[in-house]
């Protein structure tokens, strides 16, 4: 059934028809576009807003666009629904030298003939638009932009776009914030706001309290876009710091153990804030049995994972044993993604966690699932293994020493540590190298080494 269009304010008709041409092929271009491989054969819109007039001398349209592909199922061709896209398109006579990399292309018809469309978060003034519309909380249609009280949002910070990032866009308010859009956008609670307004509400200062979120309410369902935070100043990520210190042969013990304990407090201010569950027999058993199926899919289609499969399996059915004699496990609301490129460590040595969105490539529902909060220790210890094996320099035993510093840290600080329980992690560290054996198959074959290390390892069971 086709998705009917939602037309807010006065975006004007065939804006969309105009850019189809010019979409289909700059949209496969960008870092955030989840459907590469596969063409884009149209698009459907799903709501549009005029957010400067068209007519003026820079027009400005949020549009959510839903990009339709191709796929060829074993039934035949089929036509996939299509993922949902949050585009700002500009509309200028010409593009400033400047603005030579968001170019879109030039239109031909429709209401902005003869003008040039481009990706309107490269430029300042759209960018200003976003946070004064956050700062007075403004309705445009069915966009609401909301902020926190208090949270002290002010006119004249210069933007900038941030150009490392990859599945969304962000930009950064002189020194004082960061909004985070939110590229392929889906309805329903996103966790990437849910879990920092939680934290927030809990007094955590490890993660930094949203200052004010963009919303679309449409057809009766809400879709977030984007969340502005504080801008944490001189802050490094932990994998750019952890791969400088790997490169001058100094150790990472020591930040290890602080983010170790730094995980650990978000993990019980989580627990504070949200419900928690108990995994019982049948649960383990359903968990178990998704990390087979996971497991001999990812060997049917990497040839190389096959021969550790059989020790692989192990670790999952050792999980399942467990479950039937009767063994429970706490679940909660995680991370989901967590990894040394999600953590911050300010000038000061604290560490910060961010970006809460969990697995992009999942349903929004199985992300905001309660699950064990090992499945957060599991992505660190492996982030650990992938610093290790990116460094120019050989430093035999670093991972091993920064995986046991950051488990000891984590139960410094309260939490359950995460060694007492090595059938659990064992399980859920065989499960996210796995992914990552597929993950580097299908993109990076040269990292595929990194993962199958790690498979090799985890193939045995470590002596009880």
């Amino acid at each position: 059934m086709p998705e009917a269009v939602i037309r807010t304010d006065t975006s004007p008709p065939g804006l969309l028809a105009s850019l189809d041409p010019l979409l289909r092929e700059w949209l496969p271009r960008q870092r955030w576009f989840a459907g590469k491989g596969r063409p884009v054969t149209g698009f459907s819109l799903v709501a549009a807003a005029e957010l400067l007039p068209a007519d003026s001398r820079l027009g400005l349209h949020h549009v959510l666009v839903r990009a339709h592909q191709r796929h060829t199922p074993a039934g035949g061709a089929a036509q996939e629904p299509g993922d949902c896209y949050q585009l700002l398109i500009g509309t200028r006579e010409a593009l400033p030298p400047r603005l030579a990399p968001a170019l879109i292309g030039h239109l031909t018809e429709g209401p902005a003939a003869g003008r040039t469309a481009y990706d309107a978060l490269y430029d300042t003034r759209p960018a200003e638009v976003l946070l004064e519309a956050l700062r007075t909380r403004a309705r445009i249609g069915g966009l609401r932009f909301e902020r926190a009280p208090g949270d002290g949002i002010r006119t004249g910070l210069v933007p900038r776009l941030m150009t490392a990032e990859q599945s969304n866009s962000s930009i950064v308010y002189g020194d004082t914030f960061i909004l985070k859009l939110l590229r392929r956008i889906v309805p329903g609670v996103n966790p990437d706001l849910e879990l920092p307004l939680a934290l927030a509400r809990e007094g955590c200062p490890r993660v930094p309290a949203p200052a004010g979120w963009m919303v679309a309410d449409l057809a009766g369902r809400t879709w977030v876009l984007g969340v502005l935070q504080p801008y944490l100043q001189g802050a490094t990520d932990g994998w750019e710091l952890a791969l400088r210190e790997l490169a001058k042969g100094e150790d990472f013990v020591a930040e290890a153990r602080a983010l170790g304990r730094a995980t650990a407090e978000v993990h019980t201010a989580l627990a504070r804030a949200l419900p928690t569950v108990t995994l019982g027999h049948a649960q383990a058993r359903q968990l178990a049995d998704a990390m087979i199926e996971r497991l001999e899919q990812a060997a049917r289609a990497v040839p190389l994972l096959r021969s550790y499969a059989p020790g692989l399996r192990t670790a999952f059915t050792a999980l399942a044993d467990l479950a039937s004699e009767g063994r429970t496990w706490s679940a909660q609301r995680v991370h989901g993604d967590l990894h040394l490129g999600q953590c911050l460590r300010s000038p000061d040595g604290e560490w910060s966690l961010i970006d809460f969105e969990g697995e992009p490539a999942k349903p929004l529902a199985e992300r905001r699932l309660p699950q064990p909060a090992v499945r957060d220790v599991a992505g660190m210890l492996r982030s650990f293994d992938y610093a290790a094996h990116s460094a120019d320099v050989r430093a035999p035993g670093w991972a091993e020493s920064c995986r046991a510093a950051y488990c000891t840290g984590y139960a410094q600080a309260g939490g359950h540590d995460p060694r007492t329980d090595p059938v659990l992690l064992r399980a859920y560290e065989t499960d996210k190298a796995v992914y990552e054996v597929l993950y580097e198959a299908r993109h990076r074959p040269d990292w595929l080494k990194v993962p199958l290390a790690a498979v090799r390892r985890l193939s045995v069971p470590e002596p009880a």
